[in-house]
């Protein structure tokens, strides 16, 4: 035979003798809180969809950005995209005598194929003009890659130079930020 059960304890203060509150109050208020608990989570779901997208489409949620850093102590340039480092090569900057501007710039004009008109109708493929005559572009030279040689343009090798000049077309002179600093 079965053990007979404990007696029930009140549990709220209706079941110690309170007031019973009218059925339709009772269900207006559940009412309420549930469809404010619907619009939380509905906002939070909102919430949640607009971080996602943003974390898995950088470029629905910022502007495409090429960042070319130029570091003329270092001889080297770094390459970003969308933020993220993505190549970072030798280049050669300015000797003795001459100088590389410093500072911030946008991309003036690409030419694929240029010949220096100052130096001896020199090569210059894949020529990014970003101040003046001055350029990052490909050059023939390459062992002497990584030292202070040039006029003052930024020479780098030349499969370099296409992979930076395809980029700079693709993300615009106006998406492109060259940075050169000492």
């Amino acid at each position: 035979m079965l053990a007979p059960l404990p007696p029930l304890q009140p549990k709220n203060d209706l079941d110690q003798g309170a007031t019973p509150r009218r059925s339709s109050s009772i269900a207006a208020n559940y009412s309420q809180n549930s469809l404010a608990r619907r619009i939380a989570v509905v906002r939070l779901s909102a919430f949640v969809l607009v971080f996602m997208v943003a974390m898995w489409c950088p470029r629905a949620a910022h502007a495409a950005q090429l960042g070319i850093l130029i570091n003329l102590s270092e001889q080297t340039m770094t390459v970003k995209v969308d933020g993220l480092f993505t190549y970072r090569w030798l280049v050669s900057t300015a000797r003795r005598g001459y100088r590389t501007p410093t500072g911030q710039f946008h991309p003036i004009r690409l030419e694929r194929v240029w010949y220096s008109s100052k130096y001896d109708s020199a090569p210059m493929p894949y020529s990014i003009f970003f101040y003046g005559g001055y350029a990052i572009h490909g050059t023939w030279e390459i062992r002497r890659l990584g030292r202070p040689v040039s006029h003052g343009c930024v020479r780098l090798h030349p499969d370099n130079a296409q992979i930076l000049f395809g980029l700079v077309r693709s993300y615009g002179r106006g998406s492109t930020v060259i940075t050169i600093r000492r």
